[in-house]
Parts: structure tokens; C-alpha cells; sequence
């Protein structure tokens, strides 16, 4: 039985995903502040491995991305953040201070 379909829904029956468009998180909110102290805040934008994430994966738009790459920069030289994955093994999470004993 070559060619014939199993399960029954032909191709263009099928919806068609639709990604949702992103919508910058400091647009919406103008009285959230972009700052470098906020180590909690600004936690959101690094991956798991202390990198920055981009612009298509937060949804913060090109203004802002350069605000928050700043402010993770600072708070990376004031040891807020970590700079590397290795930093984060060591202290045991991104953006804890020390180590729990």
C-alpha cells in the first residue's frame, strides 16, 4: 500500500505554526529600570554557561539589549555575576554570592 496516509489528516488540513511575537519586557514597563545592581533582574538575560543571551531569544529590543549587555558587563567587573561556566560551578548557581556551607 504504497502512498496511502494513516493517519487520515491530509498536509494543508494542518494549521500552520505561528510564532508569537516577542515583546520587549522594559518597552511594556517603562518603570522598570535597567541597572546594574539588580543581579536577580539581570540573571534572566545570561544561559546557563555565564553567556549573554541574545536579542531573538529574550525578546528585549535593540535599545535595551544594549542597556542590559552594559549593565551585565558591570556587574560582571563588580563580581555580581560570573564571567564563565567555571564561575558558576564554583559558586554554585548564577548570581549566589559564596558558597553555602
Amino acid at each position: 500500500m504504497k502512498g496511502k496516509r494513516t493517519s487520515g489528516t491530509k498536509p494543508r488540513d494542518r494549521k500552520k505554526f505561528v510564532p508569537r511575537q516577542k515583546v520587549c519586557p522594559f518597552c511594556v514597563d517603562r518603570s522598570r529600570k535597567i541597572d546594574y545592581k539588580e543581579a536577580n533582574m539581570l540573571r534572566r538575560f545570561i544561559s546557563d554557561h555565564g553567556k549573554m543571551e541574545p536579542r531573538h531569544r529574550t525578546g528585549v529590543c535593540a535599545k535595551h539589549q544594549r542597556l542590559v549587555s552594559t549593565a551585565l558587563k558591570r556587574a560582571r567587573y563588580l563580581a555580581l555575576l560570573p564571567y564563565t561556566a567555571e564561575h558558576i560551578r564554583w559558586s554554585g548557581g548564577v548570581g549566589v554570592r559564596g558558597r553555602a556551607s
